[in-house]
Protein backbone atom coordinates (compact mmCIF):
# COMPACT_ATOMS: atom_id res chain seq x y z
CA UNK A 1 0.00 0.00 0.00
CA UNK A 2 1.17 3.52 -0.67
CA UNK A 3 1.09 6.13 2.05
CA UNK A 4 2.64 9.38 3.24
CA UNK A 5 4.83 9.57 6.33
CA UNK A 6 2.96 11.58 8.95
CA UNK A 7 5.06 11.30 12.11
CA UNK A 8 8.40 9.75 12.99
CA UNK A 9 10.29 9.61 16.29
CA UNK A 10 13.98 8.81 15.75
CA UNK A 11 14.38 7.87 19.41
CA UNK A 12 11.84 5.07 19.26
CA UNK A 13 12.08 4.46 15.48
CA UNK A 14 8.28 4.43 15.33
CA UNK A 15 5.67 6.71 13.84
CA UNK A 16 2.60 6.86 11.68
CA UNK A 17 1.58 7.10 8.05
CA UNK A 18 -1.52 8.28 6.25
CA UNK A 19 -2.90 6.01 3.55
CA UNK A 20 -4.03 7.72 0.36
CA UNK A 21 -7.63 7.62 1.63
CA UNK A 22 -6.58 9.48 4.80
CA UNK A 23 -6.59 6.47 7.12
CA UNK A 24 -3.86 6.82 9.79
CA UNK A 25 -1.76 3.76 10.63
CA UNK A 26 0.94 3.45 13.27
CA UNK A 27 4.16 1.49 12.85
CA UNK A 28 6.70 0.28 15.36
CA UNK A 29 10.47 -0.08 15.29
CA UNK A 30 10.34 -3.61 13.84
CA UNK A 31 8.51 -2.38 10.72
CA UNK A 32 10.89 0.57 10.38
CA UNK A 33 13.99 -1.62 10.78
CA UNK A 34 12.65 -4.21 8.29
CA UNK A 35 12.71 -1.55 5.57
CA UNK A 36 16.37 -0.71 6.13
CA UNK A 37 15.64 3.00 6.55
CA UNK A 38 17.86 5.34 8.55
CA UNK A 39 15.51 8.32 8.71
CA UNK A 40 11.99 9.22 7.73
CA UNK A 41 10.67 12.74 7.22
CA UNK A 42 7.00 13.72 7.39
CA UNK A 43 5.64 14.10 3.87
CA UNK A 44 7.81 11.42 2.28
CA UNK A 45 5.98 8.88 0.14
CA UNK A 46 6.33 5.37 1.50
CA UNK A 47 5.18 1.86 0.79
CA UNK A 48 3.85 -0.17 3.69
CA UNK A 49 3.05 -3.84 4.05
CA UNK A 50 0.80 -5.32 6.71
CA UNK A 51 0.58 -8.82 8.14
CA UNK A 52 -2.38 -9.81 6.00
CA UNK A 53 -2.41 -7.08 3.35
CA UNK A 54 -5.28 -5.12 4.89
CA UNK A 55 -5.10 -1.72 6.62
CA UNK A 56 -6.58 -3.26 9.77
CA UNK A 57 -3.50 -5.45 10.33
CA UNK A 58 -0.24 -4.28 11.94
CA UNK A 59 2.37 -2.76 9.63
CA UNK A 60 5.32 -5.11 9.12
CA UNK A 61 7.40 -3.08 6.64
CA UNK A 62 7.96 0.58 5.78
CA UNK A 63 10.08 1.46 2.74
CA UNK A 64 10.50 4.55 0.58
CA UNK A 65 8.29 4.69 -2.47
CA UNK A 66 10.38 4.42 -5.62
CA UNK A 67 9.29 4.67 -9.21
Amino acid sequence: MQATAYTYDSGTRSGSVLLDDGTPLDFGPDAFDAGGLLLLRPGQRVRVETEDGTPAAPITLVTLQTL
